[in-house]
């Protein structure tokens, strides 16, 4: 099993946190792609690219709304290319960073056909100019300058003797789970650490693979999770709680709860949309942080001591999850029990678990 560490999109401690990641053990480490709250996520990448030798980068997460596919593309390959083959696109459908712009997630139809086009620039295909995002109300036809040449459909020419780069798809709704299953590399679930859930998950990635003439064995799957090591459950649940409120409103993010859940969980993923307030997005003290109960912590994530946590997450694997994108205290937490709870985490629990 893969572990990867995030950290916010800040140029100037990026090879440095690079570095320390890799001394650890992690296996990557992701960053933000969220303008109005970070710095650009390429940028950082690519200074963390200079700090580490063997450290995996990637987008955690991306959107198809404010960069084109080209952009993306062409700059996952510059840092794909300056880390000698480290880079992977993470995306999903948006979250903060349209909201700041007053948007809510990108449309579904949007959003597969974004993939589609992403995978074939990434793969040094034409893609049609319908196809690359760019709208009339923004730019005319390059036909009325009266060229003498001009292309005829769009394609990224400049790269050479670098490996494509895999793309990764945030998904928990259905319908995003199956176009995850369609177009990506790597399905990331953003369901928890509940195993029927993530069971769930599973099993629409693969009838939604198999309707599509995709076998099974051609997914690989991976999970964000919330996890907290630390012996001490009041202080892993203060530590966990503005993390877990975040992932757990992908579950309900237009008011229906994704995959299955009992009453009293379905009750919690209502109260943390309804109280949801963007202005406190990942914030410790917000008031969806505050609606979940010990119970509900307990069971979305991973919260508690070393055997308790590699307990949990060996579960995880059995189900077919080899990648887990961590959410929660790191090497660079501000408070003691954060600090110790990384340090348990990144000593003890990953080594007992990655391969």
């Amino acid at each position: 099993m893969e572990f990867w560490t995030s950290h916010p999109s800040a140029p100037t401690r990026a090879a440095d946190v690079a570095a320390v990641a890799e001394g650890l053990g992690w296996d990557g480490l992701t960053t933000v792609d969220s303008q109005d709250l970070s710095g650009d996520p390429y940028v950082f990448l690519a200074l963390a690219a200079t700090g580490s030798t063997r450290l995996g980068l990637q987008t955690s997460v991306t959107n198809p709304v404010t960069r084109v596919a080209a952009e993306t593309a062409t700059s996952a390959m510059s840092v794909q290319k300056l880390s000698k083959g480290r880079m992977i696109v993470g995306i999903g459908r948006g979250d903060s960073a349209l909201a700041h712009l007053g948007r809510s997630p990108a449309k579904l139809k949007w959003f597969g056909e974004y993939l589609v086009s992403l995978q074939a620039y990434l793969r040094g295909d034409e893609v049609n100019f319908e196809h690359t995002g760019t709208l009339d109300q923004q730019a005319a036809p390059v036909e009325i300058l009266g060229l003498a040449d001009a292309p005829s459909s769009s394609s990224i020419k400049w790269p050479a003797g670098i490996d494509k780069v895999p793309v990764e798809v945030a998904a928990t709704g259905e319908k995003v789970i199956g176009m995850a299953a369609r177009y990506s590399d790597r399905i990331m679930f953003a369901l928890g650490a509940d195993t029927e859930r993530l069971k769930w998950g599973i099993n629409t990635a693969i009838e939604a693979a198999s309707k599509a003439g995709k076998g099974p064995v051609s997914l690989k799957f991976g999970a964000y999770i919330n996890i907290v090591c630390h012996h001490n459950l009041d202080v892993v649940r203060d530590l966990g709680r503005a993390g877990t409120s975040l992932f757990a409103r992908f579950s309900v993010m237009h008011g229906t709860v994704s995959g299955p859940v009992s009453e009293k969980q379905r009750e919690i993923f209502r109260t943390i949309h309804d109280s949801y307030d963007m202005n406190m997005h990942a914030r410790e003290g917000s008031q969806q942080s505050k609606v979940m109960t010990d119970e509900f912590m307990d069971g979305y994530a991973v919260i508690g001591g070393v055997e308790h946590c590699i307990e949990r997450l060996q579960e995880v694997e059995k189900l077919g999850i080899s990648k887990v994108s961590v959410t929660g205290p790191s090497f660079t937490a501000k408070s003691d029990e954060g600090l110790e709870a990384a340090a348990g985490f990144s000593e003890k629990v990953m080594p007992a678990l990655q391969q």
